[in-house]
């Protein structure tokens, strides 16, 4: 009789165990949050307590700070992509373009992105909804003695064909030179892009026009991208013009730095042009980010 009752209190103990461990639930890891300031520092860490006044945060590198939120220029939750090795991976800010060639993904509805090469050469484009976004260009030659000065606009459609993976796009370029009758010039264009926008190729192609010619010619264009690490990435971006007589390759390769959230775009083009032999023509140009949260 002892024998059996020793035999249920050890097995009420067992079941007690079994029963406890199943509807126990695993406490969920700590949600990752980045913090940036408006100074242009950056923090990857835990928030600790946050109020109307301050946030108080533990960083992976300095421990725990606290940031007043009138400094505070943007505090988000980071998802699994967004860190690698425990490093935060810094979005690209202009994850649309290469250094000028559009891919196929769009602008967001109310984000955008100021541009510059070789400080003469401005554009900005701005998302309408999530998948049509405009633009405009200017290179302000005027400056120079009003020289007649080119001015372009832009506008993109781009749609997602397979999230993440695969996009279409279509859009047109329009422009002309102020101060300089019958320039009107343009292309029309279409592409596609397989990949992340951390990763992907775009083939494209399009057909461009001018006012005081009367053929158009049509253009192609293979470009990529790749990161590399937290702020890098790889950039080529290719064009073969044809014309009536002739064609012309135009390569170029380089890089992307993301800088305190702006892009700084930096290689050389290449213009295969035999008779001339090899030329090489630097690239540089900064991408500023706007309406990004």
């Amino acid at each position: 009789m002892k024998t059996i009752c020793c035999f249920k209190v050890s097995l009420t103990l067992v079941l007690l165990v079994l029963f406890s461990g199943s509807f126990a639930q695993e406490k969920p890891a700590p949600k990752i949050f980045h913090l940036e300031t408006r100074d242009g520092n950056g923090y990857t860490g835990l928030v600790l307590s946050s109020d109307s006044v301050s946030v108080h945060f533990k960083a992976e590198k300095l421990g725990e700070i606290t940031v007043l939120r009138t400094e505070v220029l943007s505090l988000e939750p980071l998802e699994d992509k967004q860190l690698k090795d425990g490093k935060y991976w810094f979005p690209n800010p202009q994850s649309t373009r290469y250094f000028f060639s559009p891919n196929g993904y769009g602008l967001k509805k109310g984000e955008g992105y100021y541009q510059n090469i070789w400080v003469l050469m401005n554009s900005v484009a701005i998302g309408l909804t999530d998948h049509v976004s405009v633009g405009a260009g200017m290179i302000p030659l005027f400056l120079f003695a009003g020289a007649p000065t080119p001015v372009w606009v832009t506008a993109k459609v781009s749609i997602p064909v397979v999230k993440d993976k695969f996009n279409l796009g279509a859009g047109l370029l329009a422009g002309t030179a102020v101060g300089e009758p019958d320039t009107g010039f343009g292309i029309f264009y279409g592409l596609a892009t397989i990949g992340s926008k951390d990763r992907n190729v775009t083939l494209g192609g399009g057909y461009g026009f001018a006012v005081d010619s009367e053929n158009g010619s049509p253009m192609f264009n293979l470009s990529g991208m790749i990161r590399i690490g937290p702020r890098g990435y790889l950039v080529t971006e290719n064009y073969l013009f044809v014309s009536e007589f002739s064609s012309t390759l135009v390569l170029s390769f380089g890089g992307r730095t993301i800088i305190k959230g702006a892009g700084l775009d930096y290689g050389l083009i290449v213009p295969a042009i035999s008779d001339a032999g090899m030329i090489l023509i630097p690239w540089l140009g900064i991408t500023i980010p706007i309406g990004r949260k």
